[in-house]
């Protein structure tokens, strides 16, 4: 019996780590902490994320407007680690084609991506699933 559940348990941390997992879907940002200093979400408009497999799209949403995308980029998850490039801004940005690198947690419909910034800053922005 107690060797059934040992590997019983042993089957389930294994399966955990097959298969690398997606960000794929919309998502809302809701805030970010930078340098140690949080700041929301803007009140005049929205900012999403929409994710496939490996490429993303930023869009600005306003009331009445239609909505504006203001990046793009590619990803890809190893592990724990998301790899990002900005493929392009609307906006003057010093990431664009350039890898960052980040970590990430999935939390039931919460997603946190932490990054080391080329300035050497510290930011976590805070994302939640729309769909």
């Amino acid at each position: 019996m107690k060797k059934g559940i040992i590997f019983s348990a042993l089957i389930i941390i294994l399966c955990s780590f097959s298969g690398e997992q997606s960000l794929k879907g919309t998502w809302k940002f809701v805030g970010s902490m930078f340098n140690g200093k949080y700041d929301g979400p803007p009140k005049e408009y929205i900012l999403q994320r929409q994710y496939d497999d490996d490429k993303y799209d930023a869009y600005v949403l306003e009331p009445g407007q239609k909505p504006e995308k203001f990046e793009s980029g590619s990803y890809r998850i190893k592990g724990d680690t998301c790899y990002e490039i900005q493929t392009y801004s609307s906006q003057p940005s010093k990431l664009l084609n350039v890898r960052m690198k980040y970590s990430y947690i999935i939390r039931h419909d919460s997603l946190i991506l932490h990054a080391k910034l080329p300035s050497g800053y510290y930011e976590d922005d805070y994302w939640k699933k729309v769909k």
